[in-house]
């Protein structure tokens, strides 16, 4: 898998610029970019989608393939990795915020890519300044793992969403 998408840009997607109302190829797009193993998450994203009750939260339901394992021995291994290193940068953040960033997907996230080579796909921007809570893209630079946002990969991949007449 080439490119790991993080939960912020399923949700912000939904929300804002490709409702799934208005622009149903978006999703048929992500499906077949699947398909094609250029793009997936992880479960870890899934379950946090399910917790919903809207149209992403069948979305989620009905795509599960979408949605990769993380139980293998090397993702585990990784993900050792990325607790110890947010632990030791625990004391520069404030209270509270490693335990909210090792309760989500992120980590795992950020733990699949460093098994599968993949870029990670998020919303969020790098800011080696924050100190309120851990980021992906800067969790991520700790560990040489490239990421993008939703934009880039739409460009990357050459997306086009073509309107029929």
């Amino acid at each position: 898998m080439k490119h790991l998408l993080d939960s912020n840009t399923l949700i912000e997607a939904k929300n804002r610029y490709y409702s799934m109302a208005v622009c149903p190829g978006y999703w048929n797009w992500l499906l077949v970019q699947n398909q094609a193993e250029q793009l997936a998450s992880i479960v870890p994203v899934r379950e946090e989608l399910i917790k919903g009750n809207d149209e992403l939260t069948q979305w989620a339901h009905d795509n599960g393939d979408l949605f990769h394992d993380i139980s293998d021995a090397d993702t585990q291994k990784a993900y050792a990795k990325v607790v110890a290193a947010v632990a030791e940068n625990a004391p520069a953040m404030h209270a509270g915020a490693m335990d909210e960033f090792l309760r989500g997907a992120d980590p795992w996230l950020i733990a699949r890519a460093m098994t599968t080579g993949a870029v990670v796909v998020t919303h969020e921007v790098y800011n080696d300044a924050i100190k309120r809570k851990f980021i992906i893209p800067n969790v991520c630079e700790w560990f040489g793992v490239p990421y993008m946002n939703t934009f880039d990969l739409l460009g990357k991949l050459e997306a086009q969403f073509i309107l029929q007449s």
